[in-house]
């Protein structure tokens, strides 16, 4: 089945009740048993609801796993995974993440004894070199938030195999439908699912998917225990931005390679950020594992004055956190989505306060070019 077609397709299909073409939305807590165990494979919608398992079969048909989960939001499915391990266990992971990733790493899990090591993935020598006798998994982000670093994640599970380790991938930014780290050695598969499957800046989840039963068996297990699950309202708008993720990143990714081109021969822009372009640290090795760049892109405007100048003129793009979402979004890592990092840590990583993220929307890429041609200086 073509990529498109297993997203129309894939999962549990129609309504076995009704034959309705769209799984409907069980909004139920609860189920009637015959007798004593004797459900129909619900029992209480925190364990499963109809609607989120037709997601979580979605999700899974499409990133090529065993077994998905629906979260309540990208946050949770990290935290959850995260749970799979126990205090005195340490995971290495890409120092590149997203600001939560970070924090909920450094401020909250560290508290429950997990340790963690940030370093540069995009260089698999730096993950051996931080490898311990008590390190469990390797979690990359590929491409990162916000500096798009590119990590080869076969390399890095090839690693992790070969010292008992999981992989887990964030797979926020690409989506599967560009890129499907399981069949490239990963284990565990996580997505911010309020960004680009989402697509509609109209619902806040997390997904996972996971390559064996085993794993599946554990994660349910801290899924139910904790209770972070996606209602089933936003199970459905899930399923239904999934009907339409391939379209939709197709159309990111054109619009962003003009963008892309626009920004590189501005004389006011010191550097662009974006995976897709040849002279990328890992192009060759985005290219190779991923079939597209995606519409994410950063660059450097030289400072935070810039910066402020140019978010004060623009008219098309909307200033706010998150991304992925049908209209183009704007932000400034630093002071958003990344404000959560330490000063001198995201200094030393590169996010400045020049610096400025742009999730490329579904607008018409001329008046996308000409809005951020008025807007920088």
């Amino acid at each position: 089945m073509k990529r498109k077609t297993l997203l129309i397709h894939g999962g549990v299909g129609e309504d076995p009740q009704t034959g309705a073409v769209n799984t409907p939305i069980y909004q139920v807590s609860t189920y009637k048993q015959e007798g004593i165990g004797g459900h129909k494979g619900f029992e209480y919608s925190r364990t499963g609801n109809p609607t989120r398992h037709a997601l979580e079969e979605l999700i899974k048909d499409i990133e090529g796993g065993e077994r998905g989960f629906a979260f309540g939001s990208g946050m949770a499915a990290i935290t959850a995974v995260m749970m799979l391990f126990n205090s005195g266990d340490h995971v290495i992971l890409t120092d590149d993440v997203y600001g939560g990733t970070y924090r909920v790493m450094t401020k909250v899990l560290n508290r429950l004894g997990i340790d963690s090591t940030f370093v540069d993935t995009s260089n698999l020598e730096n993950i051996e070199g931080e490898i311990r006798e008590n390190t469990r998994a390797i979690y990359i982000e590929s491409p990162t938030n916000p500096l798009l670093k590119i990590t080869d994640i076969k390399g890095a599970a090839e690693i992790a195999k070969k010292h008992n380790l999981l992989t887990i991938v964030d797979n926020t930014f690409s989506t599967p439908y560009w890129q499907n780290p399981i069949a490239l050695g990963a284990d565990i598969v996580l997505h911010s699912a309020t960004k680009y499957i989402g697509g509609h800046s109209d619902v806040v989840a997390g997904l996972v998917v996971v390559n064996s039963a085993k794993l599946g068996e554990d994660l349910h297990f801290v899924q139910n225990s904790t209770g972070g699950v996606l209602g089933p309202q936003d199970s459905w708008l899930l399923i239904r931005g999934i009907r339409t993720l391939g379209v939709r990143m197709e159309e990111h990714e054109e619009n962003t390679r003009k963008i892309v081109e626009f920004l590189q021969n501005h004389p006011a822009v010191k550097k662009v950020f974006y995976p897709g372009i040849e002279t990328h640290p890992n192009h060759a090795i985005a290219k190779a594992q991923a079939k597209g760049f995606g519409g994410m892109v950063s660059f450097d405007v030289g400072s935070a004055e810039n910066a402020d100048k140019l978010l004060s003129k623009v008219k098309y793009f909307t200033l706010a956190e998150s991304l992925g979402a049908v209209e183009s979004l704007i932000s400034v890592p630093a002071k958003m989505t990344h404000a959560s990092i330490p000063k001198e840590r995201r200094e030393e990583l590169g996010i400045g306060d020049g610096l400025v993220r742009i999730s490329v929307g579904l607008e018409d890429a001329e008046d996308l070019i000409e809005d951020l041609e008025q807007s920088i200086q």
